[in-house]
């Protein structure tokens, strides 16, 4: 699969790492039926380039390259209020001298602050120029154009990266993560069982299946749904997987057991505290200094951990579990995890 014909940034230098977590496997396995619990491992995309890291970075390096190349000078973006995905094309434009305007989803009424901490502290520290907030169901397509319509009226030129960073461009990201982690798990000597991911706007979850079918990695491929379930959730999985292996020239179609997913874990709403991700936060705090964040990477660790309680993630099996960053958040959530 060549990547090289589509113009692409570098914000990283090097492979992020692949790391063991054998004390939290124990505290896992403690819980598990008859003290066996799988082995866990992490891939650190968190320390990707931008700051402060995350998945998002990925799919920028594609798409602030097609920005650039079109002449733009202003990217726009959407997200909700604590938006990893705004913070880090935010920490692209500063990085490549543009200017960058949010819409910002209010997905749960009441939640948008213009004091709060975390990601929304960072957008003022990085120089966002404009947010505009838009309550929950909002066309954010719509809402995006009507931001770059008024830039266009100004004589500037914008371009828009839907939230996430999902589309077909934006998953050549985690393509090239796939070679990446084909590349490692040789030169390491390395096998996995499953790879566990975060699945939400869906092109990191739809790039890694199109990255995984393309370059014939047979290693089981676990989506745990941050805001839906999987009968709305794996359509999108496949679609945004199809649209890449399209833009690939693959020539192949994305079967539907290709897409793994499972629900339930974000629940009740979208970004609002459970129980089990405070515990998922904890742990990994506690026994590998590894930090999580609420929202995503908290639910989906929530999600590995009751899969392997319950056996549907075997004991003895080798899991790896893709770190998609976020951590900045949890400044904004210091009463839930600490009460």
């Amino acid at each position: 699969m060549d990547l090289s014909r589509f113009p692409r940034r570098r914000y990283t230098e090097g492979a992020t790492p692949i790391e063991p977590l054998p004390r939290f496997s124990a505290a896992l396995a403690a819980s598990c039926p008859g003290g066996r619990g799988p082995e866990v491992w992490v891939k650190r995309d968190d320390l990707l380039g931008l700051a402060p890291g995350g998945n998002k970075t990925r799919k920028l390096e594609f798409l602030v390259a097609d920005a650039l190349a079109q002449g733009a000078d202003t990217l726009v973006t959407c997200g909700a209020p604590q938006s990893n995905h705004c913070r880090i094309t935010l920490a692209a434009a500063a990085k490549e001298g543009l200017k960058c305007r949010f819409v910002i989803e209010e997905r749960v009424p009441g939640s948008f602050s213009e004091a709060a901490s975390g990601n929304h502290f960072l957008f003022r520290l990085l120089g966002v120029e404009d947010l505009t907030v838009v309550p929950a169901g909002t066309d954010m397509g719509a809402a995006m154009q009507g931001v770059a319509d008024e830039l266009a009226r100004q004589g500037r030129k914008a371009y828009i990266i839907p939230g996430g960073g999902s589309n077909a461009l934006g998953g050549l990201g985690y393509v090239a993560c796939a070679q990446e982690l084909q590349q490692q798990l040789f030169e390491q000597g390395l096998a996995f069982d499953r790879v566990v991911v975060g699945s939400g706007s869906s092109g990191t979850h739809g790039g890694l299946v199109a990255g995984f079918l393309g370059n014939r990695i047979a290693v089981s491929l676990l989506g745990i749904g941050v805001s839906r379930d999987p009968d709305t959730q794996a359509p999108l999985v496949r679609k945004e997987a199809q649209a890449v292996c399209d833009l690939l020239g693959l020539g192949l179609t994305v079967p539907p057991e290709a897409v793994q997913c499972v629900g339930g874990y974000w629940q009740p709403k979208y970004s609002v505290p459970t129980p089990a991700m405070v515990e998922a936060v904890q742990m990994l705090a506690r026994t590998e200094a590894l930090l999580l964040d609420p929202v995503y990477t908290g639910k989906v660790m929530a999600g590995l951990i009751d899969l392997a309680r319950r056996g549907v993630i075997g004991a003895g099996e080798r899991v790896l579990f893709l770190h998609t960053g976020g951590m900045t958040a949890l400044f904004a959530y210091q009463d839930v995890l600490l009460g």
